[in-house]
């Protein structure tokens, strides 16, 4: 999975990349579309749809990866139950970091 993840990286970057291209023309034939600093709303809107998805998924990751190491290692030693739900916290902790970016873009839209 994350191999298939990691090949989707240019993919994405490439769209974006496109996607800049396409605002920055529009945004030089016709000045009144420019609303925000990031030089429409739909690219505002991308890039707020971005920073909560690519959080999720690396959140999505995180978890998965501490929590069922920290259930194979609580079965050897019960006491490490705090551990494993720190860490777990600390994994969600990047998807609650991507909504926080994702509030400020559209703020700014």
């Amino acid at each position: 999975m994350i191999r298939n993840f990691i090949l989707l990286v240019p993919f994405i970057m490439a769209l974006l990349v496109l996607a800049i291209q396409v605002s920055v023309t529009a945004a030089q034939t016709t000045e009144e579309h420019v609303t925000s600093t990031l030089g429409s709303p739909g690219m505002g809107l991308v890039a707020a749809g971005l920073a909560v998805g690519l959080s999720g998924i690396g959140a999505g990751i995180a978890i998965f990866g501490s929590t069922s190491a920290g259930l194979a290692a609580m079965v050897e030693r019960p006491e490490l139950n705090t551990w494993v739900l720190i860490f777990a916290g600390l994994g969600e902790g990047l998807a609650i970091y991507g909504l926080v970016v994702a509030i400020m873009i559209l703020g700014m839209i």
